[in-house]
C-alpha cells in the first residue's frame, strides 16, 4: 500500500531543480507518494513547528530548534562554500554600526539570522520580513541594512547597495567548513523505516537532476517568478552541488559546528543526547 506524506519545499530554483523528478514521477519513490506544498523557507519554517508538514525544506538554524520533532536526512541540502547570506547596505554605511541599528532579515529561524547573531556576538536587533522586501526596504532607507539570501547576492547592486559582510566566508574562515544553509527534515515519529525510504528517494531525485538538467527548465522557471534565466542558472550552479546529493562528513561537521556555536551563543535550544538521526 502506497503511504502519502506532505513534503514541503521552496520556490527557488535549487528546490525546485532538485526536487523536479520526485515531484513529476521520474524516479522510485519507494512506495511513498507525496501531495507537495511549496512556500518560502521562513513559511515552511513555521510550519516545521507545529509539525505540519512530514518532510520539509528548513533553515538548519530552523532544525537547531526542531531536532526533538525532526530528523535531518543527508539528501537534498543546501549546504557549499562561497554561498553564504550577505550583509548589504547602502553605500556610506559605517559596518561598526551593525550592532546598534536594526538589521532586516528574512525571518528569525533562518540561518541567516542566526548567523547574523554568531558574527555579532548576539547583538543583533533583527527585523524579520519576507526575503524579497529586504533590499528595496534597505534601498528606501527603511532599515539602514539588511541580510539577503537565495538570488539577491546576484542583484543587490540593482538596488543601489553595497556588501558589508559576507557571514558564508566569514564562517569559513572562522571553521573551515562550509556554510550550512538548508536542508530537508523529517518528522521523527514517522519512523526510520519511512526516513529510510524518503532519503533515498530524494537522493534518486537529485542523481536524476544531475543527469538531466535541462528537464525540469520549465518547472523551475514557473517558480522563479520574475528571475532572469542567468540569475536562475547561478543561482542553481551556487546551491546545488555534490553535498545536495549526500552531506557526507565534511557537511555533518558543519552542520554539527553550527550547533554546538548556537548553543554556546544561547541562540539555539541545547540537545543532551547532540543526536540527529
Amino acid at each position: 500500500m502506497t503511504r502519502t506524506l506532505s513534503l514541503g519545499y521552496s520556490t527557488c530554483p535549487n528546490d525546485t531543480f532538485l526536487f523536479h523528478a520526485l515531484a513529476h514521477g521520474n524516479i522510485d519513490c519507494r512506495g511513498l507518494a507525496f501531495e507537495i506544498r511549496l512556500a518560502d523557507v521562513e513559511q515552511l519554517n513555521r510550519y516545521a513547528e507545529v509539525g505540519r508538514l512530514d518532510v520539509t525544506k528548513l533553515s538548519f538554524a530552523a532544525i537547531g530548534h526542531l531536532r526533538e520533532r525532526y530528523v535531518l536526512l543527508g539528501s537534498g541540502a543546501a549546504l557549499g562554500r562561497g554561498c553564504g547570506p550577505l550583509v548589504v547596505a547602502k553605500p556610506g554605511f559605517d559596518p561598526s554600526r551593525l550592532g546598534r541599528t536594526p538589521i532586516a532579515v528574512p525571518g528569525m529561524r533562518t540561518t541567516a539570522a542566526l548567523l547574523l547573531g554568531l558574527y555579532l556576538s548576539g547583538t543583533a536587533a533583527c527585523i524579520p520580513m519576507n526575503f524579497d522586501r529586504i533590499m528595496p526596504a534597505v534601498s528606501r532607507g527603511e532599515y539602514e541594512a539588511g541580510v539577503i539570501i537565495h538570488e539577491g547576492r546576484f542583484t543587490f547592486q540593482d538596488y543601489g547597495l553595497v556588501q558589508l559582510v559576507d557571514l558564508g566566508r566569514w564562517w569559513e574562515a572562522e571553521t573551515g567548513l562550509p556554510i550550512p544553509l538548508g536542508g530537508i527534515a523529517v518528522r521523527r515519529d514517522l519512523g526510520p523505516d519511512i526516513a529510510r525510504r524518503v532519503e533515498a528517494a530524494i537522493r534518486d531525485s537529485v542523481a536524476y537532476a544531475f543527469d538531466h538538467p535541462e528537464e525540469s527548465g520549465a518547472y523551475v522557471r514557473a517558480h522563479a517568478r520574475e528571475m532572469a534565466p542567468d540569475v536562475i542558472r547561478q543561482h542553481i550552479a551556487l546551491y546545488v552541488n555534490p553535498f545536495t546529493l549526500d552531506l557526507g562528513e565534511d557537511g555533518l561537521a558543519a552542520v554539527d559546528a553550527l550547533f554546538r556555536r548556537g548553543e554556546a551563543a544561547g541562540l539555539l535550544p541545547a540537545i543532551p543526547d547532540r543526536a540527529e538521526d
